[in-house]
């Protein structure tokens, strides 16, 4: 258990921690390529959604035929990915390189296919302690990249940060030797197929209900990584308060989601869940509704740190408790679908509407409303194992 947990979490720490600065190149690339931030948004966007949209299959891999040759892929992937994004020099290239191919890339060397192989090899008294610890440690590695990332591009440039970043992806591949399981895992009782599997989540409501939440979700947390580095800038502060700021993020990150990895275990799931998204739409009215200083935006990142990512360890947790660990990666891939269709408009609608007014507002108040949603459509969610019919005999 040991080593599953200490290669997941580094692989987590690498994989998340380069994909959330992405927002620092915004300026630099858009400003150097003469583009808009749309398109700067928009490859970002395809790449949420590309990501969601393979996470699935890559979990339905990584359930089939283990984690660790779908991770050897995804670090290919990764390091591919941000070499092209640096040669990119027209918007499809960088769409394709930075949206497409890291898309791809995150699919597998992320959450869903991590978190399959600790739900099969940790018990099931202690899986959302682990998965906080693995969500913990991705939000580590937003605290330690951000500020490399910044080092990067100011000592490098733009493009050779990229490259060296690539290099660093490739460091997934030896880590992924940790989570290589000696055969595929054979979960007790009844066996299902992967069609029953899918059929059986997709009709059951607190599937749905937690597929609506994750998409509230991304949609905040990627507007928010994404565009507040250029929201900071637009308003007069300097491009420092926009680095500590995401590096606060990833900071207090680590203790949320180790908070809510830990309350799992001593609380139902679908609470914590409401407090989060609830807690959320506060910190940003109050955000909005204070001057914009260095300190209100410190604050702003430390509160919405704790609460960023620490919506992963219990719904990871309910789709183990309600549907076992058999088909982990894919269900969760599934729901993290649902949370990327959400990034892919939280990041988009960042840039389309910051293009069409002049301002980031309407999209900070979009978040807002969002969160009350989520927090009321998780209090229905029904955490008990679902009761399976007995196959019937011959």
């Amino acid at each position: 258990m040991k080593q599953v947990l200490l290669c997941g979490a580094l692989i987590v720490t690498l994989s998340m921690g380069i994909r959330h600065g992405f927002g620092l190149w915004l300026q630099p690339i858009t400003m150097d390529r003469g583009w808009s931030r749309e398109t700067f948004a928009f490859a970002l966007a395809i790449q949420n959604l590309a990501w969601g949209l393979a996470g699935p299959v890559a979990g339905m891999l990584a359930d089939r035929y283990g984690a660790f040759r779908v991770l050897i892929v995804g670090s290919l992937f990764y390091a591919a990915g941000l070499v092209l994004m640096a040669l990119a020099t027209s918007g499809l290239a960088f769409t394709g390189s930075a949206g497409l191919i890291l898309g791809l890339a995150q699919s597998g060397t992320t959450y869903a296919v991590v978190y399959g192989v600790i739900g099969r090899n940790v018990a099931p008294d202690k899986r959302s302690w682990a998965m906080g610890v693995a969500a913990a440690a991705g939000s580590f590695g937003q605290f330690l990249m951000v500020p490399v990332e910044n080092w990067l591009i100011g000592s490098f440039g733009w493009q050779n940060a990229l490259f060296l970043l690539g290099c660093l992806a490739l460091a997934i591949m030896p880590l992924a030797f940790g989570l290589k399981e000696p055969a595929a895992p054979k979960a007790g009782g009844l066996q299902q197929s992967i069609g029953s599997a899918v059929r059986e989540a997709f009709g059951y409501p607190s599937f749905q209900l937690l597929m609506a939440g994750y998409f509230v979700c991304g949609f905040q947390v990627v507007f928010i990584g994404v565009h507040m580095p250029s929201y900071l800038k637009d308003n007069g502060l300097t491009p420092n308060v926009a680095t500590t700021a995401l590096a606060l993020i990833g900071l207090f990150n680590v203790f949320g989601t180790y908070a809510a990895g830990s309350l799992g275990e001593r609380m139902p799931k679908k609470y914590i869940l409401s407090t989060i998204y609830a807690l959320r739409s506060v910190a940003i009215v109050v955000f909005l509704s204070v001057p914009l200083t260095p300190w209100s935006v410190y604050i702003f990142s430390s509160v919405m740190g704790f609460l960023w990512l620490s919506t992963v360890p219990p719904t990871n947790a309910v789709i183990a408790q309600i549907f076992g660990v058999q088909y982990m990666s894919m269900l969760g891939g599934f729901v993290f679908l649902s949370h990327q269709i959400g990034s892919f408009l939280g990041v988009w609608l960042g840039g389309k509407l910051y293009d069409a007014t002049g301002s980031y507002n309407v999209v900070w108040w979009i978040a807002v409303g969002l969160g009350i949603f989520a927090a009321l459509v998780n209090l229905p969610v029904r955490e008990a194992p679902i009761t399976r019919a007995a196959p019937r005999a011959a």
